[in-house]
């Protein structure tokens, strides 16, 4: 029998996953080029060409004991970890080094790594709405509780003031996303200021440690200049998650790593803990080749134009169909606000003109929807008659 604790996860099931596999039984019925599926987060463009000439000089160049062996350290190979540490001194003006460093299996396995290490059972982890729908199945598998900060729909920065009265003596963590999944949303250098002295009240308050657990596998997908301030240089306990699978188009890959600020309290004993956690989580190390292959293509990047070209295309296209939408300043998605009260109720009247989207309340924010951007820009622009369409149809019932 499957065991009691599974069948949550099994119940609960990610209706982002659900929608995608609509979406290839519906092209198997219509055609690839009639259904117009924004439902994955699936990057749309390649990786860069570095990344397959990276991997076949390894390949032939380097000794295949350490290409596919076992690293000395679960926290990765140390002068990939140093690689990846004067990346982002140079980028951020940080001092971090190999030791702060660790490399993981992904964005998702890194944040299950550090909430293992720096929460127990039974301690509450804060999320600001509308959040990636996997944190709390994330948190729930360390025993913790998460606890959804309601959205400000307005600017979708985080609820600085609804946040302060849901902090407590349970409070360990909370988890951030800017560039955000699902809204687009960069949060501002001011909000993370405030956020950070908020914070540091709440310790003093408690006399307990608070950590912000940053989610950025959107960072390098920015538009229009905006910057994405980088966390720990406003708040020492910070740990930084981060993937490959945007910035480089590597999801099947799973590679990316943890920031660890030797700032942050107890440092010495979180790397050691993350080290551990690591392991007995099953990760072990992060793919070895993988994790060579990023050291090289450190200063590479995906097509990053491509997806501005389908974020103007696609948000230019709704508002003259009379929809509203939050503007996004970076990743690939758009907020668009359900023009039926029932978001649920919207994305399957949506669904009958073959357009697959998620329901807000996948993300904590139910009255909107988003969209998926990472597709081929005939898609966005194919899809724009059926979006009118559907738009019609709503204003006629």
């Amino acid at each position: 029998m499957t065991a009691k604790s599974m069948m949550p996860y099994v119940e609960g099931n990610s209706a982002i996953r659900a929608m995608f596999e609509e979406g290839a039984r519906l092209a198997a019925m219509y055609g690839k080029e009639n259904v117009y599926d924004f439902s994955l987060g699936n990057p749309s463009v390649p990786a860069p060409p570095e990344v397959n000439q990276s991997i076949m000089d390894i390949l032939n160049t380097e000794d295949p004991l350490l290409v596919h062996g076992y690293n000395q350290s679960n926290s990765g190979y140390e002068d990939v970890r140093q690689t990846v540490a004067e990346h982002l001194n140079k980028l951020h003006g940080t001092a971090f080094t190999a030791k702060n460093i660790v490399m993981t299996v992904g964005a998702a396995s890194g944040l299950n790594v550090a909430i293992k290490t720096l929460v127990d059972p039974g301690d509450e982890i804060l999320a600001f709405a509308p959040y990636f729908v996997e944190y709390g199945n994330y948190a729930a598998n360390h025993g913790a509780v998460l606890r959804a900060v309601p959205a400000d729909t307005v600017t979708f920065q985080p609820n600085l003031e609804a946040m302060a009265d849901m902090i407590s003596a349970k409070t360990r963590a909370v988890i951030i996303n800017s560039p955000n999944n699902p809204t687009g949303v960069v949060y501002s250098a001011e909000t993370l200021r405030n956020l950070a002295k908020l914070l540091g009240e709440k310790q003093a308050e408690f006399g307990t440690d608070i950590y912000i657990i940053s989610d950025e596998p959107y960072r390098e997908l920015a538009y229009d200049g905006v910057d994405v301030p980088y966390v720990t240089k406003f708040y020492n306990n910070t740990v930084v998650g981060y993937s490959w699978s945007k910035s480089l188009s590597l999801p099947g890959e799973r590679i990316g790593y943890l920031v660890f600020p030797s700032e942050m309290a107890d440092f010495e004993n979180a790397i050691q803990a993350a080290n551990i956690a690591n392991r007995v989580l099953g990760y072990v190390n992060a793919p070895t080749l993988i994790q060579r292959v990023v050291a090289r293509c450190i200063d590479c990047s995906a097509d990053v134009d491509a997806y501005d070209r389908n974020r103007k295309a696609l948000y230019n296209g709704l508002v003259d169909a009379g929809y509203e939408c939050t503007y996004p300043e970076g990743a690939f998605y758009l907020f668009v606000k359900s023009p039926m009260d029932d978001d649920v109720a919207f994305c399957a009247k949506a669904k009958e003109h073959n357009i697959l989207i998620v329901p807000g309340k996948s993300f904590a924010c139910p009255g909107f929807v988003r969209i998926a951007y990472c597709v081929s820009y005939d898609t966005i622009v194919n899809s724009i008659p059926a979006f009118k369409e559907l738009m019609e149809e709503i204003k006629n019932e």
